[in-house]
């Protein structure tokens, strides 16, 4: 079993207040989650206003697969325009 993690930031220029972060956050998270079947959480920066880091998590037998996975939910969240794509780092940890 191989289960990979993507920690990935993300800046958010228009929001103005942690409601309109949320805001965004609620929609890049339903989306991907629907899209990718994966974990997904805000994992950092929660008190910022324009910056937050999102941790995706996938699980299964195949490591190319998941790290195919993981990037392809990056490149759609940077498709959506909904905040701009920072730094991303993945882990794999096998069982």
């Amino acid at each position: 079993m191989v289960v990979g993690v993507l920690l990935l930031t993300l800046y958010i220029d228009e929001s103005h207040s942690l409601k309109d972060k949320r805001s965004v956050l609620r929609r890049i998270k339903a989306r991907v989650r629907t899209e990718f079947n994966v974990s997904i959480s805000e994992c950092g920066d929660n008190d910022l206003w324009q910056k937050t880091q999102l941790g995706i998590c996938q699980v299964g037998t195949d490591q190319a697969y998941i790290d195919g996975a993981l990037q392809a939910a990056v490149r759609f969240i940077e498709k959506m325009h909904l905040a701009e794509v920072g730094d991303s780092a993945v882990e794999f940890i096998h069982y």
